[in-house]
């Protein structure tokens, strides 16, 4: 992680609120772009879907495209909220969406699908690793080796918390990341807690097109001495209102501050340790579930923290076994029927660091009666 400069109060005197705020904001982004290996990141935004949104459309702009490529198993409230940046056809700078076919066998992008979808209009590849199913995309240097050829932009979402044990797709040539600010310490709350980030090189024709709000690190007129500041305000729409790249209206930036306190906690081993912790439940609990009978689990060797777990084997609906599981004071998982044509019957569970042995085995009693 960035080690936190030093400031002389000789300069400052009593540290004035903003230059506090400033300082903190730029632990946040300092921290998170050594987490992501990038350099370039901005204030946060108000969700990961967000995010993707506005990374879409940066990547519009620097291409001069106007077609945006996703996976087809992208979590359906995304992928509405990235429709919404996209556009409609009428509407003037919309981007029309493609959608790639995901490889069944796998439960990630399917090349063959991607290559047939890219051509010279394509502005950017959207993939996520783990990807909405829950499924580490292994191919993500394929996958963004595939964009770059076709001279798009590799637009790519992580879960943060992941990062302490894979290799960020920066180090594979993404260009843009984006991603939820929720998984570093912060706990939901009455539909808060969520936030997005956006993460590029520190690359100026990138720079110029966050929409978001960014803080410097400056020297002072005495050597040595640094200061804080906002910078590239007024292509923001807090500093151009609708002459900015994109409206950014929604502040979650406390969390910035309470995310810049978990990782400085946390560290380089504590990340790992994390990632480490919770693979190893997420997997574990997966096997476990696979043997009840009537259910199965997919691609559970190549998960992180979600997974899917398929119900159709024991005559019985998602909703049906979540009803059940409530009755023991279980909320079930999210429910997929629906969403994908190969997941009907199938819900999406997740296991992460505060999942207790003992809850593990609750589940596993309360699912046991119920599919019986």
């Amino acid at each position: 992680m960035v080690a936190r400069p030093e400031i002389s109060t000789s300069v400052w005197g009593t540290p004035s609120s903003d230059h506090g705020r400033n300082q903190a904001w730029f632990e946040f982004t300092s921290q998170l772009g050594a987490l992501l290996e990038l350099e370039f990141v901005g204030l946060p935004i108000y969700s990961w879907a967000t995010a993707a949104g506005h990374a879409l459309r940066m990547a519009s702009r620097l291409t001069g495209r106007d077609v945006v490529v996703l996976p087809a198993n992208l979590d359906r409230e995304r992928r509405l909220v990235i429709d919404t940046y996209c556009g409609y056809a009428e509407m003037p700078g919309a981007l029309t969406v493609r959608e790639v076919a995901i490889d069944p066998e796998t439960g990630t992008v399917s090349l063959a699908a991607l290559t047939e979808a890219l051509d010279d209009r394509v502005a950017a590849v959207y993939v996520e690793t783990p990807n909405s199913w829950g499924v580490i995309e292994h191919e993500i240097e394929r996958i963004i080796a595939s964009a770059h050829d076709a001279g798009a932009e590799a637009v790519i979402g992580v879960d943060p918390i992941s990062l302490g044990g894979l290799a960020s797709p920066a180090v594979f040539g993404a260009d843009i990341l984006v991603g939820s600010l929720q998984p570093l310490g912060i706990h939901l709350n009455a539909g808060g807690g969520v936030g997005g980030f956006i993460a590029s090189r520190d690359e100026e024709r990138y720079a110029r097109q966050f929409p978001t709000l960014q803080v410097s690190l400056a020297p002072t007129a005495r050597e040595g001495e640094r200061a804080f500041g906002m910078t590239l305000f007024g292509q923001s729409s807090y500093g151009a209102r609708e002459l900015g790249n994109d409206w950014t209206g929604n502040s979650v930036y406390l969390w910035a501050i309470r995310a810049a306190v978990y990782m400085s906690l946390l560290g380089p081993a504590g990340f790992r340790e994390l990632a480490d912790t919770v693979v190893a439940n997420a997997r574990r609990t997966a096997e476990l579930i696979d043997e009840l009978p009537g259910v199965s689990v997919r691609y559970g060797d190549r998960i992180f923290k979600e997974f899917i777990v398929d119900f159709s084997g024991t005559g019985r609906s998602v909703a049906e076994i979540n009803a059940a599981l409530l009755e023991h004071g279980i909320l079930g998982g999210h429910d997929l029927t629906g969403t994908h044509e190969a997941l009907d019957g199938c819900a999406l569970y997740c296991v992460t660091e505060v999942i207790a042995e003992e809850d593990v085995e609750q589940l596993l009693a309360a699912l046991k009666e119920v599919v019986r």
